[in-house]
């Protein structure tokens, strides 16, 4: 059996983050193992939806790339691109992996873990490893959340779409404003289609919040500012789906509810587009997680689960009291106070680490994320 120091699972940003700076901290007894190929999911993405968060050069002058997921890379200088694609971004994902040399195990699925008195056993397609510990980093978007009211399986969710060439049609429902919603009904609406946004939220292009993870991103506002006079989208507010069901006529029918119980009927010949989220990767290790009375998984000051220790988890699925940490500029920062963890329960140094806390690659105190813009 191979016993190793550490095992992250997935190749993603948190996973290839992680691992690097374990390198920098001469942890060398780890390994990554990933299902897939190295950013899998960014491959899924449909090809016309593109990172919402803006990638610059900065390094030079102290502000890292807000897409790079370690001290010393930038998307922006790899890919020469400003908001790269999901193809690019998993390009700049293998590019840093190859460069970096890490110890990369792909096609291999893990399929249970199991804590033992010296760490864990981890069940995978190719058979079982032992680890001291495990960084759960396996990621979001190939967990759609393809539930929440009947006749969602009548639906097409926005994770699911290769390209919205395929999607045209005269109209569509998107449900869902956030994101995803925005993003689906942009690419349609650039090629004609009339779409209706359904959401529960009563607000859309107005600005509600300064956290950039509660309010629509200036790229995604810029981009619905853009479009032609002719492209359509409708923004129905307030509004909860109760279910979906076939028509008589082919199409679909969309009955929602307002707080207050009123109800609205929509129409469409088409398929609506599910903009519902993801589920996560995390109900693979549920029975090792302990969750709030929110829903929220519980984690400690180190994103260590409260319930098994020895298991952190990284990336957008990470919440600690108000502060979600969903997107990778914010996720980044936590590579390193797990790592720093690890390697001090290891007895290794940890003096590598004041490089990242510098270049703004390290936050320990999270007291200090408050909302703070005012005007």
């Amino acid at each position: 059996m191979e016993t190793m120091d550490c095992i992250i699972v997935g190749a993603g940003p948190s996973g290839i983050g992680l691992g690097i700076v374990l390198q920098d901290l001469k942890l060398t007894n780890f390994c990554v193992l990933e299902r897939d190929s190295v950013g899998a999911s960014f491959r899924l993405w449909p090809k016309e939806m593109r990172m919402i968060t803006p990638s610059f050069t900065g390094n030079a002058y102290g502000l890292l790339d807000l897409n790079t997921i370690s001290i010393d890379t930038s998307p922006a200088f790899t890919l020469g691109t400003e908001h790269p694609s999901g193809q690019e971004y998993a390009d700049y994902l293998e590019a840093v992996a190859k460069y970096k040399e890490l110890p990369i195990q792909t096609g291999v699925d893990v399929t249970r873990i199991e804590p033992t008195s010296e760490g864990f056993l981890v069940y995978t397609s190719k058979g079982v490893m032992s680890s001291r510990f495990v960084v759960w980093a396996a990621g979001e978007f190939q967990y759609p959340n393809l539930g929440g009211f009947p006749g969602a399986e009548h639906c097409i969710h926005n994770s699911l779409v290769q390209s919205w060439d395929d999607h045209v049609s005269e109209e569509r429902i998107v449900i869902g404003g956030f994101e995803s919603g925005a993003d689906s009904a942009i690419h349609l609406s650039r090629a004609g289609t009339k779409v209706t946004i359904i959401d529960r939220g009563v607000k859309w292009l107005d600005k509600d919040s300064s956290d950039p993870s509660m309010e629509l991103s200036p790229f995604t506002k810029d981009r619905v500012k853009a479009l032609d006079a002719g492209a359509k989208i409708d923004f129905a507010g307030g509004l909860e789906v109760q279910w979906v069901e076939p028509d008589e006529q082919g199409g679909f029918v969309v009955y929602a509810e307002d707080m207050e119980g009123t109800s609205r009927l929509f129409k469409t010949a088409a398929s609506p587009i599910l903009a519902t989220g993801f589920k996560g990767s995390l109900g693979l290790i549920e029975s090792l997680l302990e969750r709030g009375e929110d829903g929220q998984i519980l984690l400690s000051q180190v994103d260590e689960s409260t319930r098994t220790p020895g298991l952190f988890v990284s990336g957008p699925s990470v919440v600690h009291q108000h502060l979600k940490l969903c997107f990778i500029y914010k996720f980044r920062q936590r590579f390193a106070v797990i790592a720093g963890v690890m390697a001090e329960r290891l007895g290794l140094s940890t003096e590598a680490l004041e490089n990242y806390r510098r270049k703004t690659m390290l936050l320990d105190d999270l007291s200090c994320c408050e909302e703070d813009c005012t005007c």
